[in-house]
C-alpha cells in the first residue's frame, strides 16, 4: 500500500519532502492516466504528497505589475476569473469536459512539461514566470526555462511550484486557437497563441507562441523584435518562411507533421492579417 500524506498548509508540505521523497499529487488528472510512469519499479518507494487541501495555493490575486495565480487553481477558476487575462481564460476552457477542469489546475499543466498543454502557449508568450518554494527559501524562473523538453523540467525534488506570476500587459489584439479531433474533451493536434499590441497605428510589441509542433513551446523574440522592426512594411510569406524553419512537429497518433506545420503557419498568417 502507498503511503501517502495530505498537508493543510504550505509550509507542512514544504517540511514533508525535505525529508521523504515524494510524488506530489496536484489534480491528478494526468498522473492517474500516465500512473504506470509514475509508478514504476523505480519510484515503488515513493509517497503521494496530496497538495488538494492547501487552500494557499489557490489564490488569485493581482497589483500594479502581475496578476499571480496560486499553482492548486483548477481550470475551471482560471476560465471564470475576469482577473486572468481573456486568452488565458480561453485556453483553460478549451481543455478536456467541465468536470476534469473542476479537478486538474494550472500547476499540473505547467509541471506535466507536456508540448500539447494548452495553458503554455499563453503562459509562454506573455513572459510568465513561476515561484519554486522549499523549506529553505524560494526562486523565480522563466516558464521557457523552466520546461526543458517533454515531462523535463527544472525542479528539484524539496521543490513545490506555488505561483504563476503574469506581468500585467494590456494588447489590443490578440489570438488563442486549438486544433483537435473535436471541439473539446480533445488533446491538441497543435495551439497557437497571439499577442500585440498598437500604438497610434504602430506596432509595439507582438508575442507568437506554438504548442505541440516541436518538444516545447515555439517563441522566437528574435523574429518577434524583427516584425516589429518592419512594422507596417510587413511581407507576410517571409514571416512566415521565417517560422517554417523553426516549427518542426513530429508524426504521432493524433497528427501528422506536415498537417500541424500546414496548420501552424496558416494560424500565424492570419493573426499577422490582423495587425
Amino acid at each position: 500500500m502507498v503511503k501517502s500524506y495530505k498537508p493543510k498548509r504550505l509550509e507542512e508540505a514544504l517540511q514533508i519532502i525535505k525529508n521523504e521523497d515524494c510524488i506530489l499529487f496536484a489534480g491528478g488528472t494526468d498522473l492517474m492516466v500516465n500512473r504506470k510512469i509514475y509508478f514504476d519499479d523505480k519510484n515503488s518507494d515513493k509517497k503521494v504528497l496530496f497538495l488538494s487541501s492547501i487552500e494557499e495555493l489557490k489564490d488569485i490575486s493581482s497589483d500594479s505589475n502581475y496578476i499571480e495565480i496560486g499553482s492548486m487553481t483548477t481550470l475551471c477558476s482560471v476560465e471564470k476569473n475576469n482577473l486572468i487575462p481573456e486568452a488565458l481564460r480561453e485556453a483553460a476552457k478549451s481543455m478536456a469536459s467541465p468536470s476534469i477542469r473542476n479537478i486538474a489546475t494550472i500547476g499540473g499543466n505547467i509541471c506535466n512539461a507536456s508540448p500539447a498543454g494548452d495553458t503554455l502557449p499563453y503562459l509562454y508568450a506573455a513572459q510568465a514566470t513561476l515561484v519554486l518554494e522549499s523549506i529553505e527559501g524560494s526562486r523565480e524562473v522563466y516558464i521557457g526555462d523552466f520546461i526543458k523538453g517533454p515531462r523535463k523540467k527544472d525542479i528539484k525534488k524539496h521543490e513545490i511550484l506555488t505561483k504563476i506570476k503574469i506581468p500585467l500587459k494590456e494588447y489590443d489584439i490578440w489570438e488563442f486557437r486549438k486544433v483537435g479531433t473535436r471541439k473539446s474533451t480533445a488533446l491538441s493536434k497543435l495551439s497557437f497563441t497571439g499577442l500585440a499590441k498598437k500604438k497610434d497605428g504602430i506596432l509595439e510589441d507582438i508575442r507568437l507562441s506554438f504548442g505541440a509542433v516541436g518538444p516545447t513551446v515555439v517563441r522566437c523574440r528574435d523574429y518577434e523584435n524583427k516584425i516589429i522592426e518592419i512594422g507596417k512594411d510587413i511581407k507576410i510569406p517571409e514571416i512566415i518562411d521565417m517560422y517554417s524553419s523553426i516549427i518542426t512537429p513530429i508524426d504521432d497518433q493524433r497528427s501528422t507533421a506536415y498537417y500541424r506545420k500546414e496548420v501552424a503557419l496558416s494560424l500565424l498568417s492570419n493573426f499577422l492579417l490582423k495587425l
